[in-house]
């Protein structure tokens, strides 16, 4: 597994930060996970994440919420849930944050929509939400994890207060 370059800083910086993390994934970004664990302090940072792939465990994760999967609503809902096991599994008085995320990317079968994403981010200050819209930024399906993946890594530094080039 090859971090790429450029994010070996940001990560670095992520996991100096006193932040603790509990990770929801639905469709995408988990190569995001990938690489936090592959540069050292991960288990400072990151409490448990979790791939609510399939529907069950998807409505299972967002209390049967009634919204598209991909959606910020189920984004801000993952995030939530997220934050609520991040207080459930942290001890100390650690700043926590709850993230969501969810993406339609490139598959194999027919899909209406766009490719896109959601990313909510839960703190002690409320819930961000961010929309990131493909329209094929990459024909392929793992390039889109890895540009979705990258927008993660942004946005946990961001959330963390580290500065990202």
């Amino acid at each position: 597994m090859i971090v790429p370059p450029d994010l070996i800083e940001p990560i670095t910086a992520i996991h100096a930060a006193p932040h603790r993390l509990v990770l929801a994934f639905a469709g995408a970004g988990s190569l995001g996970l990938a690489w936090l664990h592959a540069i050292a302090g991960s288990s400072r940072t990151i409490l448990e994440a979790i791939d609510a792939y399939s529907p069950p465990s998807l409505a299972q994760l967002t209390g049967n919420l009634a919204a598209p999967a991909v959606s910020a609503l189920t984004a801000q809902a993952m995030a939530t849930w997220a934050y609520q096991r991040a207080q459930a599994l942290s001890s100390g008085e650690w700043p926590l944050l709850g993230i969501g995320l969810t993406a339609a990317i490139i598959t194999d079968r027919a899909r209406r929509g766009p490719d896109h994403a959601f990313l909510a981010i839960h703190s002690s200050d409320g819930i961000s939400t961010t929309h990131l819209i493909m329209e094929r930024i990459a024909q392929q399906r793992s390039d889109q994890e890895i540009y979705v993946s990258r927008w993660l890594i942004t946005e946990i530094a961001r959330a963390c207060g580290v500065l990202c080039k």
